[in-house]
């Protein structure tokens, strides 16, 4: 079993009004087999004997799920490893590589505050989410839901987008920090299936509305946010979603011409 010394520059925030700065500090007899939240659990073992203020950071579900985890590693969303989320990426990855300097921080976007450290407020994502509403059609119990007709190709693209957890790495990696990928997905995995019609286009003009109230960049197609997704989610759900949105503008001035 393999196991090394690391030095780590971590970023230390008392809070969202304070400065912050990188701190120093050495992980010793990291071995390999240890994911990399694991190793910040032995480092603020130490801080913690030591009388001093452990480093913060979200984690839950530990099992690249929830979401939560999201940190910068040496400038890469999540780390290094493509299709992983922080807590599923392992220091043996990380030897592979020959890092033995570690620069770790939280995502920076104006629009994702920081908590303190490396926890960020992503309350923003919650909000689009709710700016979408509800389902209004009545899908029924697991069977009839099921007896919906949905052909699996439709059926399998909606799953593709409802693979979205909400880390928010597609922001951190964005140069203009959009959350177009994030909201392109959560709004494109209930447009594609037939009890999220009735309320497709208001769902889009909102939705995007409020991505663009909280202050997100706007896409210019890097395609940096593809690149940093633990699940992959594709680029392709931008273009999808600014489809629907110029069909929901359209038929919404053709209301208003029609009122007239």
């Amino acid at each position: 079993m393999k196991t090394k010394n690391l030095t780590l520059h971590v970023w230390r925030q008392r809070g969202p009004n304070d400065s912050g700065d990188f701190e120093r500090y050495v992980a010793k007899d990291v071995n390999e087999h240890m994911s990399f939240l694991e190793m910040l659990d032995v480092v603020n073992e130490d801080l913690l004997e030591n009388g001093d203020e452990p480093i913060a950071f979200d984690h839950d579900c530990r099992e690249g799920i929830c979401g939560m985890c999201g940190v910068v590693v040496n400038g890469y969303a999540h780390g290094p490893q493509e299709r992983t989320t922080a807590c599923q990426l392992h220091m043996r990855q990380i030897f592979e590589l020959g890092w033995d300097e570690l620069w770790i921080e939280p995502w920076r976007a104006t629009s994702f505050p920081v908590i303190k450290d490396l926890a960020v407020d992503r309350g923003a994502f919650d909000r689009i989410i709710q700016a979408g509403g509800y389902i209004s059609i009545r899908t029924g119990s697991a069977r009839d839901a099921n007896e919906t007709p949905i052909p699996k190709d439709v059926s399998d693209a909606a799953m593709d987008a409802a693979e979205c957890i909400g880390c928010g790495a597609c922001v951190a990696a964005c140069p203009n920090a959009s959350a177009s990928l994030f909201t392109a997905a959560k709004i494109s995995h209930l447009g594609l299936l037939p009890q999220g019609q009735a309320e497709r286009t208001d769902r889009v003009r909102k939705m995007v509305g409020q991505m663009d109230h909280e202050g997100f960049g706007s896409c210019t197609n890097h395609g940096e946010c593809e690149k940093a997704c633990p699940k992959g989610i594709s680029i392709d759900w931008i273009a999808r979603m600014n489809r629907d949105l110029l069909k929901a503008m359209t038929t919404s001035a053709d209301d208003i011409e029609e009122r007239d």
